[in-house]
């Protein structure tokens, strides 16, 4: 006897779909709360030891096992570009250009995988947030057409037989409602969180790119 695809199982399987999108949503959440925290953090950490510093020598030297995050993996990365183009005495294609234009060039390269690992996520919740109501919606149309072609079968129209089937077909729809909220909510929070710690990054790129030409400047005169 060939497998059929049954009502009930459609509505079963549109439970477990939806139990995997609220893990999927609160997994999410609780990573995403540690990402952006220890960010905070080691931002923190490294800003003021960083600014503290007595010259750009002593700021490059802050050990890598003790400082991490964003802003410290941008200035490792205008620290490499440095060392790299004053010992490759402009001999390549990537050297050619004004050095402050090309800095600011690397710092920003290097936001943008900044910003890519805290955009990581979002776009998951932003979906699950949009199409769980849809699923809901989904389980509770093949619900009340199973429900309907119960009714019909038994013949009997009384409140007792049609409200118990439709009622538990509408639970999929509130169920959906009550995965997408959450992932909503977060997604709209760590949107924004994003947003500060970018601004926070391109404020850090840009007062380091004056303090390096700066230093430079001032060593020529």
């Amino acid at each position: 006897m060939p497998y059929q695809i049954t009502p009930a199982l459609i509505i079963d399987g549109t439970f477990y779909t939806l139990v995997i999108f609220s893990v999927t949503t609160w997994t999410t959440i609780l990573f995403k709360i540690w990402q952006f925290g220890k960010n905070t953090y080691d931002n923190r950490h490294f800003g003021k030891f960083f600014w503290e510093s007595s010259d750009l020598e002593a700021a490059k030297n802050l050990p890598d096992s003790t400082f991490q995050g964003p802003e410290a993996r941008v200035a490792r990365t205008g620290f490499a570009w440095l060392q790299e183009s004053q010992g490759a005495e402009n001999q390549k294609l990537k050297f050619l250009g004004k050095p402050v234009e090309l800095f600011e060039h690397a710092l920003l390269e290097q936001l943008q995988r900044e910003q890519r690992s805290m955009d990581s996520g979002l776009t998951l919740l932003a979906s699950i947030g949009s199409t769980a109501p849809f699923v809901g919606l989904f389980g509770t149309v093949i619900g009340i057409m199973n429900a309907m072609h119960q009714i019909t079968e038994t013949g009997s129209t009384s409140l007792d037989v049609v409200a118990g089937p439709i009622g538990d077909a509408l639970v999929a729809t509130a169920i959906g409602i009550a995965v997408a909220v959450p992932a909503v909510l977060a997604y709209n929070f760590f949107l924004r969180k994003v947003k500060h710690q970018r601004a926070n990054l391109e404020n850090f790129a840009i007062s380091f790119s004056h303090l390096v030409f700066n230093a430079e400047i001032q060593e020529n005169l």
